[in-house]
């Protein structure tokens, strides 16, 4: 780009920077998108540039790949049920260790690193939780160990670091209602959870796939906003399928409960986050009211 073609990328972003100024974005980081450090290097930078523009960011980060690893290294077998990680008393001690000692505290280092401000917050000091059961493939509930789904938020650490302008970074884990001790949370119903009781601006799911697809093995085919109504109607006639029904789900309840727009962005492109929110195009998919 010449300078003229970077200063008209500029101009391109001032309304967007206008409107978003003050206003409160959750990103979710998951999928492959965190495999790589370069790329997530990237995104905590472009955190930074939402931090610095008067953007209040805040991470809900997965931790997958790093989890079953560990797993494995510790000789036990990732399993899952209906999308959801198997959790014995001995794979939540790893998987609260690895979010919480690895993880974590990698990406608020990254963010630091950059200039911006940022500290890490344990997901069961911010979510509550309730075990739930999972379905097996023949429609039967099954018990999944120490897998919960969100009920509740404690405001508490998070209005602590957004008074403080600072971001915070947080793994998906609840506390148990009933006994305080830490559940395992899929990180994107978290993300959701969290974003319904913020009633976000934006609510930013990074991964590892480029949005809606009309045909999920054409790329070129992405849709580049849909409404609420349009995404139910999507999962009835099957172009909504397989491990996007739950993101989209938890994309409608979000919007249902106040959330303005849900992105569906690849983690994988550079500048993705930046891209998706300040240029006309944008690079995925919006689901709008």
């Amino acid at each position: 780009m010449d300078p003229t073609e970077k200063a008209d990328s500029l101009i391109e972003a001032l309304p967007y920077l206008q409107a978003f100024r003050g206003k409160t974005f959750l990103i979710k980081m998951g999928g492959s998108a965190m495999e790589d450090p370069d790329l997530v290097a990237k995104v905590m930078r472009d955190i930074v540039f939402l931090e610095v523009a008067g953007i209040n960011p805040i991470v809900v980060h997965g931790g997958g790949k790093a989890i079953s690893a560990a797993m494995e290294a510790a000789g036990l077998e990732a399993k899952f049920v209906g999308g959801f990680r198997v959790t014995t008393d001995e794979a939540i001690d790893i998987v609260s260790r690895v979010l919480s000692e690895e993880i974590n505290p990698g990406l608020v280092r990254m963010i630091r690193n950059f200039g911006g401000k940022a500290v890490g917050i344990p997901g069961n000091d911010v979510f509550l939780g309730e075990k739930i059961k999972g379905t097996d493939s023949e429609g039967r509930r099954v018990d999944i160990g120490r897998v919960g789904e969100v009920v509740g938020c404690q405001m508490a650490h998070m209005d602590a670091a957004h008074h403080a302008g600072i971001v915070p970074v947080i793994s998906p884990l609840a506390a148990e209602l009933a006994t305080g001790r830490p559940l395992n949370i899929n990180a994107d119903l978290a993300a959701a959870a969290l974003a319904k009781e913020l009633r976000v601006a934006k609510l930013v799911y990074l991964s590892d796939v480029p949005g809606l697809l009309s045909d999920p093995k054409d790329p070129s085919t992405l849709i580049k906003s849909v409404t609420r109504k349009e995404a139910d109607a999507m999962i009835t006639d099957g172009t909504i399928s397989g491990g996007m029904i739950p993101k989209i789900r938890s994309a409608v309840d979000a919007l249902n409960a106040g959330v303005r727009k849900v992105h569906f962005v690849d983690g994988r492109l550079p500048h993705a986050l930046l891209l998706e929110i300040f240029t006309d195009g944008g690079v995925g998919t919006e689901v709008v009211r």
